[in-house]
């Protein structure tokens, strides 16, 4: 009795030769559709599957493979009697290669115009069930699912006339991965259409990016993936121009700084390090941006990372250059700057797509033995109900100024406090236990920078002694969410000294 492979891919790469390969080792093809006709036309021996069954594809071939001379032919036991008998006497041929892909509901969701109607018809029901099942069966059946198996799975073929147990193992855990991300995917596009948050399961899927040298520290393993259909906006999508491979804290750092040249629509440049801001300029030009963020702390930047809002020229790749720099993220870069700043060996430049902005709709955050999910803190300026609590009003300086300091301020690990005129960033406070202490990082850095400009703070002042602080330094503006049952004290105390102080009435935690 002759072997029978069972191939029905979308994919064709590869499969002619996998096929033609298979009848000279003395397989029986089966197929449908494409498949079959693809073979047939290139010369293959195959054998439809309705021939198989004899019934027909029906319901536009929602049915043709979900069949027990299919499914018998893949989940018999070849060890056991009864399994052998029932074979023989239901006249079941044992299928040994199974070759499927599933219909492209991923690339079919991810059109803008995609109908409902359109991604429910590219629900794959008879691919999975034939892929479980002989993944389930795999002490018998070889089971492949990714192109790139066929050359290992023809080299124990012809070593040998059959696959090794581990490899069809390790094909066997491919095939309920792949299985396993399709109906995450399909799971994730019916619950967003059903509009349910919070439903009592959530499965996610990523896939794998790129393996990492290692991870926070160097003894600890380490791994890239992205998520299917995410934003292009976004590290997991960016385009590497140049440089060594990114790290585990590179990419940490990338995607902070990423989220913070988000907030801004004018030139925008921002240096982070560690997760928090140390620079944030805005001028007319990236260039002019860009020496703004570096003014505002020229210490912290070295060895940082920048994101910029506009292309690099040339000029600002003058400056880029003259610094140590891990990486340098834009939309674009001219000809001329990536031929200036490839003569540096290890800088990473990196390209992400500013055109469309798409978020995604959950923050996911690991914790040991689960998984947080929040909306992402998008609350901007414009959405706040703005309250000016003191007696003087800001000037229009103060305002812009206060602006900028609450766009980074939300970016900045609590407790956290941003120091800023209009223009760029002058002190941050990151990551304290008490609010005053972040006040004074912030102010001390600022320095003599402070007198004139606004103070942004990511959650109240339980006491008074932040704007005490503030107003020895010289800030004139404070804005803060307010909620405080000490809030009068802060007012009074901003009162006293003149200063201009507006509540949110948002709070900007980050931890």
């Amino acid at each position: 009795m002759k072997k029978r492979a069972l191939l029905s891919v979308s994919d064709k790469s590869g499969i002619l030769e996998f096929a033609k390969a298979l009848e000279s080792l003395d397989y029986e093809i089966l197929s449908t559709g494409g498949t079959m006709k693809h073979l047939a036309e290139n010369g293959v021996s195959v054998t439809a599957v309705d021939e198989v069954t004899g019934f027909p594809e029906i319901m536009e071939g929602r049915v043709k493979t979900l069949n027990p001379f299919i499914h018998g032919g893949l989940l018999a036991k070849r060890d056991n009697p009864a399994h052998q008998a029932q074979m023989e006497e239901h006249q079941i041929h044992p299928i040994d290669i199974v070759c499927v892909n599933l219909y492209p509901f991923k690339e079919t969701i991810s059109k803008a115009d995609v109908t409902t109607e359109d991604a429910i018809e590219n629900i794959d029901i008879g691919g999975p069930a034939m892929l479980r099942a002989s993944a389930k069966n795999h002490a018998y059946v070889t089971v492949i699912v990714d192109a790139t198996d066929y050359e290992q799975v023809l080299a124990e073929l012809k070593a040998d006339g059959q696959t090794t147990d581990e490899t069809r193992r390790r094909l066997a855990a491919k095939v309920f991965r792949h299985t396993a991300a399709y109906d995450a995917l399909i799971a994730g596009y019916l619950t967003d259409l059903a509009g349910e948050e919070f439903p009592e399961q959530v499965t996610y899927t990523y896939e794998l990016k790129q393996p990492l040298r290692y991870g926070e520290n160097p003894h600890q393993k380490a791994a890239f993936y992205s998520k299917p259909l995410g934003s292009d906006f976004s590290i997991a999508y960016a385009e590497q121009l140049h440089g060594k491979e990114l790290s585990y804290n590179n990419i940490q750092d990338a995607n902070a700084a990423i989220q913070i040249v988000k907030e801004f629509d004018a030139p925008a440049a921002v240096a982070v390090k560690h997760m928090n801001p140390c620079g944030v300029g805005t001028s007319q030009t990236i260039e002019d941006a860009f020496h703004k963020a570096y003014e505002a702390d020229p210490v912290s930047i070295f060895g940082g990372i920048i994101a910029l809002n506009r292309e690099v020229d040339v000029a600002t790749a003058e400056h880029l250059s003259k610094i140590f720099l891990e990486i340098v993220i834009a939309p674009s870069f001219t000809e001329e700057a990536i031929e200036l700043l490839t003569k540096k060996k290890n800088i990473r430049l990196l390209t992400i797509s500013f055109e469309q902005n798409k978020q995604d709709k959950w923050n996911t955050v690991s914790v040991e033995g689960g998984l947080l999910m929040q909306e992402p803190d998008s609350f901007g300026f414009k959405d706040a109900d703005i309250r000016v609590a003191t007696d003087r009003e800001p000037t229009e300086a103060e305002w812009e100024a206060m602006k900028l300091g609450w766009a980074v301020v939300k970016h900045v690990k609590s407790n956290a406090i941003v120091v800023s005129d209009n223009e760029r960033t002058l002190g941050v406070g990151a990551g304290q236990m008490n609010r005053v202490g972040a006040a004074g990082i912030a102010l001390t850095q600022a320095g003599e920078r402070a007198k004139g400009a606004a103070l942004a703070s990511d959650a109240f002042f339980p006491m008074d002694d932040t704007v005490e602080a503030a107003a020895k330094a010289g800030i004139t503006a404070i804005i803060q969410p307010g909620g405080s049952v000490k809030d009068e004290d802060s007012i009074k105390k901003a009162n006293e000294y003149g200063i201009t102080m507006v509540f949110t009435g948002v709070r900007h935690f980050k931890h």
